[in-house]
């Protein structure tokens, strides 16, 4: 089993060699032709490593069916493979693939020298156009990231746009209304207490310990403006800004081409996905790497009915000290070996490129 890309591992079962080249092979034709493999076909295409007849494989098939790595839809002769027998592949089947050097470098230098805010949105567009499979980036996670300084910029007497400059080079911005008036003078004295406190400490730290860090501003924060920071705690740490993106989708259109989402239905289903961030960021946790480099989930392993048709392989990336997933979903039937090295060339890249913690 190749443990950097299980997620859900199924016991090896005891296949003989030409059971499992006859499964593997299933697999390669089905995702190159999107169409029922039959015995007939399946002899010719393994016929330069195994000298079986069509009535051979048919028994095969039969036995590899038996055991639920392949199903035949409908009344169809040839046979697709099951999450089951995806799963296989990927765990003990699936040759490893390297994309080209040309792709390769075309990745790096792409990325190479964008700015904190383009970077990520462009590093999508590369993967979704790479895999052909929708390609999603996950913002930095908030709670990871160091906070180099906050700003208080006044909106008007009542109202403070609080600015958070986190090392990842991102900024995140915070709207609070207060019930009293301050001026100019009271919030600098406020940003300054507040970086000389904050600043340089994570943000999972100031989120805990908030009120003991600037527990000793009675005498010199204004009444009311300390009031308002204490009160408006989880709303100036929270993880995402209400309405904000949560991540960069691309290749909408190059999964769309698949044969597999050739009725209105399944264009549908897409287009529901790509407007439900809350699913795409849920399926993501479900299935986030850890420790392993790289995670694929198959089908129904990844608890949702609108993505029981998918597979989503996953990877983590690093954006100054945060971290977060960058990944595809894609057909059952995707290039499992080509995603995952696209995947990785592109997460290494945009680890790479992006700011030093």
């Amino acid at each position: 089993m190749n443990d950097d890309l299980a997620y859900r591992s199924i016991e090896p079962p005891n296949l003989s060699e030409r059971e499992r080249a006859i499964l593997r092979s299933i697999v390669h034709i089905y995702i190159l032709t999107a169409s029922p493999v039959g015995s007939k076909y399946l002899s010719q295409y393994i016929e330069e490593y195994f000298k079986i007849s069509p009535a051979t494989i048919r028994n095969v098939m039969g036995y590899l069916e038996y055991l639920g790595f392949i199903t035949h839809p409908h009344t169809s002769a040839g046979r697709i493979p099951t999450d089951k027998g995806y799963r296989l592949y990927v765990d003990s089947l699936m040759p490893s693939e390297s994309i080209s050097a040309k792709e390769s470098d075309s990745i790096r230098e792409n990325l190479l020298g964008l700015p904190s805010e383009s970077i990520l949105r462009e590093a999508s567009k590369i993967l979704g156009s790479l895999s052909r499979c929708l390609s999603v980036v996950e913002l930095p996670h908030l709670f990871d990231s160091v906070i180099r300084r906050i700003q208080l910029i006044e909106v008007s007497s009542a109202r403070i746009l609080v600015v958070l400059d986190l090392d990842s080079n991102l900024l995140r911005t915070v709207t609070l209304e207060a019930d009293i008036s301050f001026d100019r003078k009271d919030l600098d004295i406020s940003a300054q207490f507040i970086n000389e406190r904050l600043a340089g400490r994570r943000v999972s730290f100031i989120r805990e310990n908030f009120n003991a860090l600037i527990s000793d501003g009675d005498n010199i924060l204004h009444g009311g403006l300390l009031r308002l920071f204490t009160d408006s705690v989880d709303a100036l740490f929270a993880q995402y800004n209400d309405g904000g993106e949560r991540l960069h989708i691309s290749g909408t259109q190059s999964l769309l081409a698949q044969p597999e989402f050739d009725s209105p239905e399944r264009i549908r289903g897409v287009i529901e996905l790509v407007a439900n961030q809350d699913i795409i960021v849920h399926v993501f946790d479900r299935i986030e790497s850890g420790v392993r480099p790289l995670s694929i989930g198959i089908g129904q392993e990844l608890g949702h009915d609108l993505l029981a048709d998918y597979s989503v392989i996953a990877a983590n990336y690093t954006f100054g000290t945060a971290t977060a997933s960058i990944g595809v979903i894609g057909p059952k039937r995707m290039n499992y070996a080509r995603a995952v090295s696209i995947l990785k060339c592109v997460s290494a890249a945009l680890s790479t490129s992006g700011p030093n913690p």
